[in-house]
């Protein structure tokens, strides 16, 4: 998604706004075991079929220049960390913490149930360290993850990544560059035909699929 909105020629007028997913919700946080431990219990893996599992995404995450390390990666429930990240949303800095906490689960190994690392993270992105642990302490913006989440069944939304484009074209899994250019093209065409105000594209046609399932 990033590549394709660097190159599109409207990426000024796109706002971008993370929504909370989990896909178990009813994880326990447990950093006695790693997460490659609890992939091949919770899968019924042997522990060879993890390591080459996650060494597809490892690999694939490299390519992109981020470096995943599943070995160091705690078992937490992300909760709290969907929390932290509204609260920062409250302040303009919701795609500044997302970035941060998916680098201190992937790449550093840290806790993201944890309350004081979750207050550091928060300090680290320019957020009040006093505030965040507040909010944290207090329950704050527990009923908009919810709604995150409820809003994620009314669309049909299963597992992560999943983009959604003004509410009508969906993008489901890590995809090709081309996939999101040409959704973006589309989801603009018809943007501006339902605001004539703006200047008319020609239409695209392309492989996304419309939340309905239309393709």
């Amino acid at each position: 998604m990033e590549k394709a909105l660097a190159k599109f020629p409207h990426k000024n007028s796109i706002e971008i706004e993370w929504k909370s997913f989990q896909l178990n919700p009813d994880q326990r946080t447990n950093p006695s075991i790693s997460t490659l431990d609890h992939l091949a219990t919770s899968k019924g893996w042997t522990m060879e079929q993890t390591k080459e599992i996650t060494s597809n995404v490892i690999d694939l995450a490299k390519a992109e220049g981020l470096d995943f390390d599943f070995e160091q990666a705690v078992v937490a429930n992300t909760r709290n960390a969907h929390r932290l990240i509204h609260f920062a949303q409250s302040f303009g800095k919701g795609d500044a913490m997302k970035e941060r906490l998916l680098l201190a689960y992937f790449s550093e190994g840290k806790n993201v149930d944890d309350f004081p690392t979750l207050i550091a993270l928060g300090k680290e992105v320019g957020l009040d360290e006093e505030a965040v642990k507040k909010a944290l302490e207090s329950g704050a913006f527990d009923e908009d993850v919810d709604q995150d989440i409820y809003e994620s069944r009314q669309l049909d939304v299963r597992g992560v990544p999943f983009f959604v484009l003004d509410r009508k074209f969906g993008i489901s899994g890590a995809q090709p560059d081309k996939v999101f250019t040409e959704t973006l093209e589309k989801a603009w065409t018809a943007y501006q035909k339902e605001n004539p105000s703006l200047e008319i594209m020609n239409s695209v046609d392309d492989a996304s699929c419309e939340i309905g399932g239309d393709c």
